[in-house]
């Protein structure tokens, strides 16, 4: 062992215990595991409770050992003594002896814990330390307790079979309230899941009490469970469930559930049909999952099948939504299966139109018929059936040519994207044309967006419906895009409240608008048209473009995960890639939607800096596709730019943009989790809100309008209480002073005593507060739920609440304070200019 860690651990010399810090790390690391053995000698005396000498020696050793660990990477190699230091922990007390005072013993086991916490994904350290870490969670400490609970789940990532002996354990502490381990349940299902089987009753008895991330991870343990077939679990998931289906932020994921249950036990949902049928009603955006039952269920039986079609058909004849491919391969499904349904004339049905209306239409008066008429004998029902398709046949292709000359026009459209030399698509420069120097400062811009989905949804308004849906198409049409590399915000001619008579006067002065004329369209075209050939011009795209197909598969799927993403994580107002030392990052833009008077966010932004680029930008390759009725192709302008923003910040050996969205639709759980907890570390949701009645991400003021007046009265506080202010008597140990602060205006104040009435220290300025946050990662300890940072321009304050409520009321109130101060900043400033 170095002589002065001898020194300082043999002798117990406080005073040289800072001169540990002095060695460079490869200096000491051989003496790492001596150290660690020597302290676990120390701290099991029988007077090191009351010995603060003791207790400071052994805090500052522990934390330059950490250090050395860390900094060496040698973790492997002390594991074994650093495991048996944190086991001895378990045979003292580690119930906090008062409100916020950790025992000794549980300050060496939280010291320890954030050292092994960096190391989740190394196997041999977390062999050695589950075993340990799991004894953790039935002790009196429910700090410690939740962090264990942290460490288990991302030990359950990287390796779940060394959680599964401990199954048991896991689930009785959940029963007892430590409901953040549901997330290690259906880690562990597949290595015990008779186990958890015998408490599933009790863990559903969960659900009211828990928050969405905890109901999240139990009905993705249902789902796991749903997948292994098993059919014990059946009767006490489906009421459940059911249950939980009319007001759950998880209906999509509740929906594929049954739908797995429906798959080898249809008949035990065919009794919820009905409710169902309900709430597929009040959420038209799950009709392509409630397709996917209503077909398991109909395909049981000729009897099921009857009763089941009916629904199917009357969805597919609504043209409100995007999933008429899916109900048609489910009718088509158990009409295949039950031919005697619709008789030997259900091809012809099927094959006659592309009109989803008009197939809808035949296949309710082929219903009715057979319904009617079942009595009869079968040869004379088939030859009545085909005389009363014939007639309806030459009604419905009148109809059909209408909607495939639309389809035509669409080709020749997206021929024009490709060929044309007009102003307008020599200005939309494609990602071959933008240089390296353009390309350093490429923009997603959400607002554009907005814009041209506005424009676009106005077009198709009401006025137009009648004639689109009749086939009455008129012969002039607009093709409108947005040049999405411009950076010209402000001189975009689409704004939100663009009308039609707007629109059409803005054509004949903006190049990007082109005007396609009947007289203009290729001779094919024509005399297709002329003629009413029933077969459609195929579009180039669909035959060439496999992103194009990709989503025509999947666009309703993206449509509706796009929907409750959105109500989870914000997508940025604008975009930019930058470079970095080590590597590219993205910039992203936040501003309220509303706007209001009193927007904290109208002039300026919160800027966010990820060092995890391509999740964004799939997020919002998906808001973009759900602004539009038809699937995006890689020809998209949209589409373009998204993907130089991904070239931008592409690895070398990596898939390329298209690739990427084609393999993997939806970004993984585990980047939403990154993106979510980045955002939650920045404290994005303090100053954000997603509200459910405007359908987008507001501010606090704009969400809380009732606050407003609260907030800006001049001198009144927003909160004031007493915090604890980081005192440094020894250079590595934490010492607190408490203080009475006051938020009030653009000033955070503080008294140098406990109470209002001590003499005023120095205020802090909300305008140059930098950032607002909480103890940084690998900083975490012990005071971590109370604990946080307000850095400014010169100086860092590290603050301490009473309790984790009081620190979320005061950082919450802080980052709108600071928030408020930088907006009225900015507006003076817009003001004088």
């Amino acid at each position: 062992m170095h002589q002065l860690f001898r020194l300082v651990l043999g002798q117990k010399d406080l005073s040289r215990a800072g001169d540990l810090f002095s060695l460079d790390d490869s200096e000491i690391e051989d003496s790492l595991t001596e150290a660690l053995e020597q302290i676990k000698i120390i701290s099991s005396s029988s007077d090191y409770q009351t010995n603060n000498n003791d207790q400071a020696v052994v805090e500052i050793c522990i934390t330059r050992i950490t250090t050395a660990i860390r900094e060496t990477k040698s973790i492997e190699k002390h594991a074994k003594a650093l495991v048996g230091l944190w086991d001895s922990c378990l045979e003292h007390n580690l119930r906090p002896s008062g409100k916020d005072e950790d025992t000794p013993h549980a300050k060496i086991a939280s010291d320890i814990m954030s050292c092994i916490l960096q190391n989740y994904n190394r196997p041999p350290v977390m062999a050695l330390a589950i075993p340990i870490a799991v004894k953790f969670l039935h002790r009196s400490n429910k700090e410690l307790c939740r962090n264990m609970s942290n460490y288990l789940s991302l030990a359950a990532i990287t390796k779940a079979e060394l959680l599964a002996d401990h199954t048991e354990a896991i689930v009785k502490s959940i029963l007892q309230g430590n409901t953040m381990l549901l997330r290690v349940l259906p880690a562990v299902y597949e290595k015990q899941p008779q186990l958890i089987n015998r408490h599933l009753t009790e863990l559903l008895a969960l659900m009211p009490e828990l928050e969405q991330p905890e109901q999240y991870h139990l009905l993705r343990l249902l789902h796991v469970a749903a997948k292994r077939k098993q059919p014990e679990m059946v009767q006490k998931c489906i009421p459940f469930l059911i249950g939980h289906l009319k007001d759950s932020t998880h209906n999509d994921v509740i929906l594929n559930i049954l739908i797995e249950i429906a798959g080898y036990e249809p008949v035990a949902l065919n009794s919820f049909l009905p409710i169902l049928k309900e709430i597929g009603e009040r959420f038209p955006y799950l009709i392509g999952q409630m397709a996917r039952i209503y077909g398991a269920v109909g395909r049981v039986d000729e009897e099921k099948a009857r009763s089941c079609l009916p629904y199917l058909v009357s969805q597919l004849a609504n043209m409100e939504h995007s999933f008429h491919h899916i109900l048609l391969l489910e009718i088509k499904s158990i009409t295949d299966t039950f031919s005697s349904i619709l008789g030997p004339q259900s091809r012809d049905i099927f094959r006659m139109s592309n009109s989803f209306t008009a197939i809808a239409k035949l296949l309710t008066q082929q219903l009715e018929s057979t319904k009617a008429r079942s009595d009869r004998r079968k040869s004379s029902t088939e030859i009545e059936s085909l005389k009363k398709l014939e007639e309806t046949n030459l009604t419905v292709a009148e109809n059909d040519d209408q909607e495939k000359l639309q389809v035509k026009i669409q080709a020749f459209e997206d021929r024009i994207n490709t060929e044309s030399n007009t102003p307008g698509s020599i200005r939309r420069y494609s990602l071959g044309q933008v240089s390296k120097e353009e390309r350093k400062d490429i923009r997603f811009n959400r607002s554009k967006s907005l814009a041209l989905h506005t424009v676009l949804t106005k077009g198709m308004s009401s006025d137009d419906g009648e004639d689109v849906e009749n086939g009455n198409i008129q012969a002039s049409i607009s093709l409108l895009e947005i040049d999405p590399l411009s950076q010209e915000n402000d001189k975009s001619p689409f704004k939100a409240d663009t009308d039609r008579s707007q629109l059409e006067n803005s054509s004949a002065s903006h190049p990007s608008i082109i005007q396609v004329e009947s007289e203009n369209l290729p001779e094919t075209v024509k005399e297709n048209f002329q003629e009413g050939i029933p077969q459609p011009v195929p579009s180039p795209v669909e035959y060439k473009d496999k992103l194009y197909l990709h989503l025509k598969e999947n666009l309703s799927k993206v449509k509706a995960y796009a929907m409750e993403i959105g109500k989870k994580i914000p997508v940025p107002d604008q975009c930019t890639i930058e470079d970095t030392i080590s590597s590219c990052v993205a910039k992203l833009f936040f501003t309220c939607s509303l706007k209001g008077h009193y927007c904290l966010y109208s002039k300026s932004s919160f800027i966010l800096i990820s060092q995890e680029p391509q999740p964004w930008i799939q997020i919002m390759f998906l808001f973009q596709q759900s602004l539009f009725p038809e699937p995006l192709s890689i020809q998209s302008h949209s589409v373009q730019f998204l993907r130089a923003l991904w070239e931008k910040t592409q690895v070398e050996g990596t898939h390329s943009f298209e690739t990427a969205m084609m393999e993997s639709t939806f970004p993984h759980q585990k980047d939403l989790d990154q993106v979510q907890l980045h955002l939650e570390e920045v404290r994005f949701f303090d100053v954000f809100g997603f509200s459910e009645a405007a359908g987008a991400w507001q501010c606090f003021m704009c969400n809380n309008p009732e606050k407003a007046t609260v907030v800006n009265q001049d001198g009144q506080p927003l909160i004031e209480g007493k915090l604890k202010e980081k005192q440094v008597r020894w250079k590595f140990i934490k010492r607190w002073k408490t203080r009475y602060f006051t938020l009030a205006g653009n000033q955070l104040l503080f008294q140098k005593g406990k109470s209002k009435d001590d003499p005023d220290d120095c205020p802090i300025e909300l305008s140059k507060v930098q950032s607002v946050k909480v103890v940084a990662k690998k900083r975490r300890d012990r005071s971590l739920p109370r604990a946080f940072e307000i850095f400014t321009d010169n100086k860092t304050y590290v603050f301490k609440a009473k309790d984790e409520k009081n620190a979320e009321e005061w950082l919450q109130c802080i980052n709108v304070a600071v928030a408020q101060a930088k907006e009225r900043e900015s507006r003076e400033v817009t003001t004088y200019l």
